[in-house]
């Protein structure tokens, strides 16, 4: 079977599992049915049921991965529906980005080096929380293992999508502007998909949120490399 055979099965594959999936989510809120989570779960366990490697289903998954990009600049278009209430809360949105990224920066790293992590671990760790092409720019900019980096990278994001509804329940955090930035400062791409999916205008500011993380953190990620690694 030719390469754009295989690509084309894992695709449709994926997005056949992805549909059925999707109503199940819609009628049973659980992280556990969370697309992101449910749908890797089954693939994963496909390619193991059935023996195919990893690099088999990137064949077609990569082109997949290759709409990330496009997907990422689509988010575009709740922000200009909400430009309005973006503008007046722009700072307290840019203060409590900035304050997310410091604290998913340093943490990641003094807790890990307090674990005994090796350097490259930690170089590996210190993106984790950013979208993953620019986590990938930054790892390479580290030269920090760049399969590592992508995997904190999903471990993040998921992690955010799936234990969120408890953090908002726990700290009684109910206004759109407060989960948006916590999603899109912690959980990137992934838990901005979350957001929108539960609110129009919390995804928006989720999307801002992971823009501006994305760029506050290429600056501190190699600042706090530099001065403590």
């Amino acid at each position: 079977m030719n390469e754009i055979a295989i690509g084309i099965i894992a695709i449709t594959v994926t997005i056949i599992i992805y549909s059925l999936i999707l109503p199940i989510h819609k009628k049973v809120q659980s992280p556990l049915t969370l697309p992101i989570v449910a749908v890797s779960a089954i693939m994963i366990l496909a390619l193991l049921l059935f023996d195919i490697p990893y690099e088999t289903y990137m064949i077609g998954g990569q082109w997949i991965e290759f709409l990330m990009g496009p997907a990422v600049v689509a988010l575009a278009l709740p922000l200009y529906r909400h430009y309005d209430m973006l503008k007046k809360y722009m700072k307290p949105i840019f203060a409590g980005v900035t304050i997310g990224a410091f604290v998913g920066v340093t943490t990641g790293l003094f807790m890990a080096k307090a674990l005994g992590f090796e350097r490259e671990l930690i170089l590996a760790l210190l993106p984790k929380s950013i979208t993953t092409p620019v986590a990938i720019s930054i790892g390479e900019t580290l030269e920090g293992p760049l399969s590592l980096t992508a995997v904190f990278v999903v471990i993040a994001g998921v992690s955010g999508a799936i234990i969120s509804p408890v953090i908002f329940k726990l700290f009684k955090l109910e206004r759109p502007i407060g989960r948006g930035i916590g999603m899109g400062s912690a959980s990137h791409a992934i838990g901005t998909a979350t957001s929108m999916d539960r609110d129009a205008l919390e995804g928006s500011i989720s999307s801002i949120a992971m823009i501006l993380s994305a760029i506050i953190v290429s600056i501190l990620a190699p600042l706090c490399a530099l001065l403590f690694l």
